[in-house]
């Protein structure tokens, strides 16, 4: 009789704690002082890139060179520059770079052709380079006027 007794209240707790869970995952779930942003439904992509003879190639594998990049490349126009970004200490490839074909013509025809492709068993994106965006002035000082930063 004791045993069913504490079975019964063992039972009754277990309940109270899970009704006591759903209650706050309820909550929670529709609160909104929730301290965390929730994940946007939509992402904005950036503009497209302005068409250049300079494309930016990215997801290229560690074993990419810039001689590979070229040939790849060089299949679809004539290129004139072509070079994979590596890291200063280490010389590792840091996965991207950039092809400098000699017109217009000829980058378009690069895309076409390599965007989505395999090289070095990777699939790799290529897109016009966008420009560099300015360098913010540090503290919000006016560059510096000849050799002493001031004239």
């Amino acid at each position: 009789m004791a045993l069913r007794a504490a079975a019964a209240a063992s039972v009754a707790a277990i309940s109270s704690v899970s009704r006591t869970r759903r209650s706050l995952a309820v909550s929670l779930s529709t609160s909104t002082n929730f301290p965390f942003n929730l994940p946007q439904s939509k992402v904005e992509k950036p503009p497209p890139a302005e068409p250049s003879t300079n494309l930016f190639v990215s997801g290229l594998s560690k074993r990419t060179t810039t001689e590979g990049l070229r040939d790849a490349f060089a299949k679809f126009g004539e290129v004139v520059n072509a070079r994979v970004v590596t890291d200063r200490v280490s010389g590792h490839s840091k996965g991207f770079g950039f092809v400098k074909y000699a017109t217009l013509e000829d980058a378009e025809s690069g895309i076409k052709g390599m965007d989505g492709q395999f090289l070095d068993g990777w699939v790799i994106f290529a897109e016009y380079a966008r420009p560099r965006p300015p360098i913010p002035s540090l503290n919000n000082a006016p560059p510096p006027q000849g050799q002493w930063g001031s004239s």
